[in-house]
């Protein structure tokens, strides 16, 4: 589905629009059959910027708190439908860790696969609403930076668009380029976590 058709089929909705900004959004995370980078653009090309980050941000935390709460009822049998073995092990230690500032993290940096997160999480300690504070803020940076760039291809402002992009794939990139640093860090400070706690890394807590 491309960027017109969406646009079409959010017009054809009339005042309801909202709503099915909202809905895509929802469903995007749930069953990620659109680019999140791509909603998120559009919302602001479509409601401005704020707007387009407050809708967005609806969307994404109704969706993400959709994505916890199965993996939560339904368990790993679900889970493993939406997130492959390889990411699965990759944030298996997070099942184990109730440290909220460590997933916020997490959530905060660009390139992490957020979506799988939040099956994953629903697995682990965290409470619903420890999770929706994080689903809610950790996104919010890059929700305001897709929304942005979406308000500036409204107004025909294509410099700072691009502009705006380049940043973001030098961030991006540089993610990309250290993630298992990053990982590796996290998982120490997880470690650390359960030596304070006076608990053996990999143990049951």
């Amino acid at each position: 589905m491309n960027q017109d058709r969406l646009i079409a089929w959010i017009h054809s909705l009339g005042a309801w629009g909202f709503a099915g900004f909202i809905l895509l959004q929802v469903v995007q995370v749930v069953a990620a059959p659109i680019p999140g980078e791509a909603t998120g653009v559009l919302g602001g090309y479509l409601y401005g910027p704020v707007g387009g980050v407050v809708l967005s941000t609806i969307g994404l935390t109704v969706g993400s708190f959709l994505a916890f709460s199965l993996s939560r009822y339904f368990g790993l049998p679900l889970t493993e439908k939406f997130v492959d073995a390889k990411t699965m092990e990759r944030f298996d230690y997070l099942l184990h860790h109730k440290g909220v500032f460590l997933i916020f993290l997490l959530f905060l940096i660009p390139g992490f696969p957020k979506d799988y997160l939040c099956y994953i999480l629903g697995l682990g300690h965290l409470t619903t609403l420890e999770f929706l504070a994080i689903a809610a803020t950790g996104r919010l940076l890059g929700t305001m930076l897709l929304t942005l760039g979406g308000t500036f291809l409204r107004n025909h402002q294509y410099y700072r668009f691009f502009l705006l992009s380049g940043a973001a794939v030098v961030i991006v990139f540089l993610t990309i380029a250290y993630r298992d640093r990053l990982e590796q860090l996290f998982q120490r400070l997880h470690e650390r976590h359960l030596r304070k706690k006076g608990k053996r890394p990999g143990a049951p807590t």
